[in-house]
């Protein structure tokens, strides 16, 4: 497995590079994002991991937006000091799949290389379209619509929504989504689930007479039908 890494602090470049070789994972790395972006055109990488502020003019986030931009869909850690909702909500917004706020573990930091690196290979099952009454979501096109209406959604979104359409009329509690969507541990002191739930739910409802995701007090959500 190769990764790349974009960090700006050389003890934590060194540090984390001989802790991911010490795995048996290859380490590229780079001081800044127009670097970053370099090396993300020249190679193919399991998962990129960038921290968000960086010299050079070119910040994590807009490192996540080209890389998106260019059809690149390799998986993105973000490692970062920025750990409030609003942060991680731009962070997951400009398309990262998970984000770490340092200080950290490096043991935390190695299961959730794993964990993308398995989803990059194909550990979802493989439907290039998903279909729950009358939404429909495309995930090679990353279209979504219902009742044949467009529906914008964000990455983030997207892959919220995919995952409740892979799991319908079952409830989902927010641990599950934190770890199944996010792959991070249920933090109780962040809202970030509520906030996108919320997200999605404006834009899944807005103008339609039928709900489609519901609260279980308690316990989480469920996407399914009114009765």
């Amino acid at each position: 497995m190769k990764v790349l890494l974009i960090e700006d602090e050389p003890k934590m470049v060194q540090t984390l590079k001989k802790g991911l070789e010490e795995h048996q994972i290859e380490v590229d790395f780079a001081l800044d994002g127009i670097t970053g972006l370099m090396l993300s055109d020249q190679s193919e990488y399991a998962v990129i991991i960038s921290d968000i502020i960086l010299p050079g003019g070119v910040t994590g986030l807009d490192v996540i937006r080209q890389i998106r931009y260019k059809g690149n869909q390799t998986p993105v850690i973000l490692l970062t000091a920025l750990g409030l909702t609003d942060d991680k909500i731009a962070g997951f917004d400009a398309g990262a799949d998970d984000y770490l706020t340092k200080p950290f573990e490096f043991r935390e930091l190695l299961v959730r290389i794993k964990a993308l690196s398995r989803r990059k290979n194909g550990n979802f099952a493989n439907q290039s379209i998903l279909r729950y009454a009358d939404i429909e979501l495309n995930l090679d096109a990353k279209t979504c619509t219902r009742s044949g209406l467009n529906i914008l959604l964000t990455p983030r979104e997207f892959a919220l929504l995919e995952y409740f359409l892979r799991n319908s009329n079952r409830v989902i509690s927010k641990s599950e989504i934190s770890e199944k969507v996010w792959n991070l541990d249920f933090d109780t002191g962040t809202n970030v689930v509520e906030v996108y739930v919320n997200f999605l739910r404006k834009k899944l409802e807005k103008g339609f007479n039928q709900k489609v995701i519901h609260t279980q007090f308690k316990n989480g959500y469920i996407l399914r039908t009114e009765e």
